[in-house]
């Protein structure tokens, strides 16, 4: 289920998507998504932020009525902004799974969008650096606590990572990583979990529930 007001750009996704083996049906608005969503049950909602009537944050805040009364209904929002407060509360709900906060712009391979997707759909969860960023300076005081290393850890693991692959990523040995993962969740007085989504969803609570 695809929301996008934009003409141009609803077709455009709507084709990709399709050439990518999914069923799209495709609406254009807030409300048309709560309505379409309450008459079936798709497999992925992938939703613009800001949407008539009045451009505002109504995707967002659709996507955020559809996980009240759906928690498990995996939902992307893909947008150019960065709503940083219904993020955080939208990656949150539904125990931090199958949600994901994607940009546009930031977009560059359709492959990998495809596979982000995908992984949503099937339980996963999906965080642009960008939007993880923002969400880190929201809580700057519990994340002042924490190493340069440390913040671009926690910043891998709430895009996702398992430690492999932050290993890879940061070409540091696994044994440090779990050091690092470990000191992370000390320090912002979280518990260590060795479940990646888990992981995910203590990191953005803690971000957005203005805890500490």
């Amino acid at each position: 289920m695809l929301a996008e007001d934009s003409v141009l750009l609803r077709a455009g996704l709507t084709g990709l998507l399709e050439r990518l083996a999914f069923e799209v049906t495709a609406v254009p608005d807030g409300a048309a998504l709560t309505a379409a969503v309450r008459e079936s049950v798709p497999d992925l909602v992938v939703t613009d932020v800001r949407m008539p009537p009045a451009f505002a944050d109504e995707g967002l805040r659709a996507a955020l009525a559809l996980r009240a009364t759906r928690p498990d209904l995996p939902i992307v929002v893909l947008s150019q902004y960065i709503e940083p407060d219904g993020a955080a509360e939208l990656l949150t709900t539904g125990g931090g799974k199958a949600i994901g906060y994607l940009l546009k712009d930031r977009i560059v391979d359709v492959d990998d969008f495809a596979a982000t997707l995908r992984r949503v759909a099937a339980g996963g969860t999906a965080v642009d650096p960008q939007v993880v960023a923002r969400l880190l300076r929201r809580r700057a005081e519990p994340v002042a606590a924490l190493s340069p290393r440390e913040r671009e850890v926690l910043g891998l693991i709430a895009e996702g990572l398992s430690n492999a692959a932050i290993m890879r990523a940061l070409e540091i040995s696994e044994p440090a990583v779990g050091k690092h993962v470990r000191a992370i969740f000390t320090k912002l007085g979280l518990p260590p979990d060795d479940d990646t989504h888990r992981r995910v969803l203590a990191v953005l609570a803690y971000l957005g529930s203005g805890i500490g």
